[in-house]
């Protein structure tokens, strides 16, 4: 995922307490009956409370999937800022060309959203930007804002022209149901080949004020380092100008979106997007990244950013099991990163997990590939905590059966510190099953 500038790196947290949960919902098909929600997916989600200045609103255009929502608008009170960080696809989809475009031009300033899912209007050409423009100035024109405050998001099948006018012909009911609430129906609104829709929440204090933080996600295939098929919206009431709210996503998504990946694919559509309204009871102003009155306010977008991308991961296509890789030891953390990757993205290290087969040659192998420095005699690589090898060689108290009884567990643990230095890195990934075949060969039949 490419920022507007370059990317800096940032600590991130994993959220330890959960709101109110709600049930999960499925999300529907035109095509096929509804997916069996993944076995990874949370037990209950959040119940995101509303966010001053920002108002939701789901509807069904009827483009690509029948008796679903699959259109999302969020409208956001005059006054919010915006920042954005995209995909590093070399072919951008018109949606991301369309909202880089606006906030380089239109100083970060929002006042709508539009997501429609099913179609990423992605390799359409001129028509496919045309599309985009068009989508962008009816729903200027539907809550009487200007149109290049307005954000647009697509997702879903790349190459097919995307059908503006059944999309605008939602708008005015869009326009009318817009509510406060509904955050899981626009969760749900947004997905593709999810099994459940992702949502996180958080609250924060800037200057002794409490402000809010949710997020919602969809994605579940294409999913690699520098974002994947995946979408993310952020909503805070905090009062934070563009240009320190672009700094802030940057440094989060590199340790929160940039550290998943489910099959090592860059999607065309990638997109994390982060709205300020400035609605919040009133603190002090906010000028550099660095103010330390905003230090809570950055560990709890880490904690949100963290838990969707980890939920991303949660519903990679045919998952069965979550797998958090850790390297230490590297030359930097540039080179942990690139160690865990290659280690995340092993078709024989994933195929191993989804076996259940205790194969850590497999992790010796990806390491090997990585072409980062790593000292075979010093090497030690842990699973489940066990310590599988070490040495240059098969530990001499491991027990196979010991690690191969830990393997049927859903979360999966591989630590490698592979001892030339002090780099670190996790990222996160899932196994590979025929069910994530199954999913791919049949996508657009």
């Amino acid at each position: 995922m490419a920022p507007l500038a370059d990317r800096k790196r940032t600590k991130s947290a994993v959220p330890k307490k959960k709101p109110k949960a709600v049930k999960p919902r499925r999300s529907g098909s035109a095509r096929k009956p509804k997916a069996p929600v993944s076995p990874l997916a949370p037990k209950s989600f959040p119940e995101l409370p509303a966010i001053a200045g920002v108002s939701l609103a789901t509807a069904q255009s009827g483009t690509r999937y029948k008796g679903r929502h699959d259109l999302m608008l969020a409208v956001m009170e005059t006054g919010t800022s915006a920042a954005g960080v995209f995909t590093t696809s070399k072919v951008p989809s018109a949606a991301v060309e369309w909202c880089q475009s606006r906030l380089q031009e239109g100083r970060g300033n929002a006042r709508a959203l539009l997501v429609n899912a099913g179609n990423a209007n992605a390799f359409t050409g001129k028509a496919g930007f045309e599309a985009a423009t068009a989508i962008a100035s009816a729903v200027a024109s539907a809550v009487s804002c200007r149109r290049g405050d307005v954000f647009v998001g697509s997702t879903g099948v790349i190459g097919e022209a995307l059908e503006t006018e059944k999309i605008v012909g939602k708008f005015t009911v869009l326009a009318g149901s817009l509510a406060p609430d509904g955050w899981i129906q626009a969760a749900s609104a947004i997905c593709t080949t999810d099994t459940f829709p992702k949502l996180a929440t958080a609250t924060a204090e800037i200057d002794g004020v409490q402000v809010t933080i949710n997020g919602i996600a969809k994605g579940s295939g294409m999913i690699a380092p520098d974002m994947a098929t995946m979408l993310a919206y952020i909503f805070t009431d905090a009062a934070i100008p563009a240009e320190v709210l672009q700094t802030l996503l940057m440094l989060t998504v590199h340790d929160s979106f940039n550290m998943i990946t489910v099959d090592g694919d860059t999607s065309t559509s990638d997109t994390v997007m982060l709205f300020a309204t400035g609605k919040c009871a009133e603190h002090r102003p906010v000028n550099r990244p660095g103010d330390p009155r905003l230090r809570d306010f950055r560990e709890k977008l880490a904690e949100v950013a963290t838990e969707l991308a980890q939920q991303i991961v949660r519903d990679g296509e045919g998952a069965t099991k979550f797998v958090t890789v850790t390297v230490s030891g590297a030359a930097n953390a540039r080179a942990a990163r690139k160690i865990a990757n290659s280690i995340a993205n092993s078709p024989l290290v994933k195929t191993a997990i989804a076996g259940e087969d205790p194969n850590w040659g497999r992790i010796v192998m990806a390491v090997g590939k990585a072409g980062e420095a790593a000292d075979r005699d010093a090497m030690r690589i842990d699973i489940g905590g066990v310590t599988v090898a070490r040495d240059g060689m098969v530990d001499p108290d491991y027990k196979e059966a010991t690690v191969g009884k830990y393997m049927k567990n859903k979360e999966i643990d591989i630590t490698v510190d592979v001892g030339v230095g002090r780099g670190e890195a996790t990222v996160w990934t899932c196994d590979l099953t025929h069910r994530y075949i199954e999913i791919n060969a049949d996508y657009r039949s």
